[in-house]
């Protein structure tokens, strides 16, 4: 008897085996499932537009989606945060700015955003005049202030590596274009521009400007003060030498530019009481270059002056007939001469 109980005791336990195998497959299979419908959710979805997504200095998740949102909607970034978030990376590490490329699945942007490549951006140099410009529009490309790069160019164990000082900061941006990451630091900033402007100034060209009795950040103060005066390459050579001959003399520059840049106001067409305007860099009123550029210049207008063939001019005047370049004189009644014709025609038009 006994043996027959056990006998019949098999089957049942088999069965339930069985039920519990099924159970144990059934759930993994749903699972399983509700895996796949989650990750072909955080899968699925490609970025409409290419973007650049910026991680700040100690960015939250929160803040990272805030800013996939902005420019690829709220459902990508929901997706792209939540894989962020599996993958664990610590977004101090990230710090930095990334593009997410028109159709890129939220898999590929987390990639991108926990273990690619920087996007790096491009910052062009023209024509600045003031530095606290400069200064404003270059703080509003990266992740750091206006006041920060303008204490790092107020230092002047910071510019002694260029010879120049804070008050001649603006010579070391030269007029170009230049490549950074958006999290670089103001010294990142100052470092890579000042590597162009050593660059620049090279042993040749400074043996140059030593032969001229200048020194290079002469030469970017002369040179901002010729950009002023015209846009004419083939005569910015030319200026630069009248305005070097003036200095040999001894006599005032006399720049309008000077006068426009002491007063503040670049509007002015016609200089009518120079020496009515105050302030140091009036070359009217002060002998010698004024502290500090005008405006940033290039190396096409260095190398103009630096070249400049020898002659004796030392008066200089607008061309009456308004084509931008500028009559010469050697002599004060010449000039003078120049003057009366320029003069005329300014009150022809009505240029006041």
């Amino acid at each position: 008897m006994k043996d027959n109980k056990k006998k019949s005791k098999a089957p049942n336990e088999k069965s339930k085996q069985t039920k519990r195998l099924v159970i144990v497959i059934s759930s993994v299979a749903v699972v399983a499932i509700a895996v796949f419908v989650a990750m072909s959710f955080l899968f699925s979805g490609m970025a409409p537009s290419s973007a650049v997504v910026r991680i700040p200095a100690g960015a939250s998740k929160s803040q990272l989606q805030d800013s996939i949102s902005k420019y690829l909607g709220d459902s990508y970034a929901k997706k792209v945060t939540r894989l962020v978030s599996l993958r664990g990376t610590d977004l101090n590490s990230r710090h930095g700015a990334y593009l997410i490329e028109a159709g890129m699945s939220p898999f590929t942007a987390m990639r991108r955003l926990t273990g690619g490549p920087q996007q790096p951006l491009t910052i062009t140099i023209n024509g600045f005049r003031l530095l606290p410009v400069l200064e404003e529009k270059v703080a509003a490309r990266f992740d750091f202030t206006q006041d920060s790069i303008a204490a790092a160019l107020s230092d002047p164990s910071l510019l002694k590596e260029y010879d120049l000082t804070p008050q001649k900061a603006l010579a070391l941006f030269i007029n170009d274009s230049y490549e950074f990451f958006w999290n670089a630091s103001p010294v990142d900033v100052i470092k890579k521009v000042g590597e162009h402007y050593n660059d620049v100034w090279s042993s040749e060209r400074k043996a140059k400007a030593e032969a001229l009795g200048l020194s290079p950040a002469d030469i970017m103060i002369l040179a901002s003060i010729v950009d002023e005066e015209t846009n004419k390459t083939d005569e910015k050579g030319a200026i630069g030498r009248l305005y070097i001959n003036r200095l040999k003399r001894g006599m005032k520059l006399e720049a309008d530019p000077t006068v426009r840049y002491a007063g503040g106001d670049f509007t002015i067409k016609r200089i009518v009481r120079p020496r009515e305007v105050q302030g140091a860099y009036n070359t009217y009123l002060h002998p010698g270059l004024p502290p500090g550029p005008i405006r940033t210049t290039s190396v096409e207008t260095i190398d103009a002056i630096l070249d400049s063939k020898p002659h004796d001019y030392i008066f200089m005047c607008a061309k009456e007939d308004f084509s931008g370049y500028h009559n010469f004189a050697s002599t004060y009644s010449e000039h003078q001469a120049n003057a009366r014709r320029y003069k005329r025609e300014l009150d022809r038009r009505g240029i006041y």
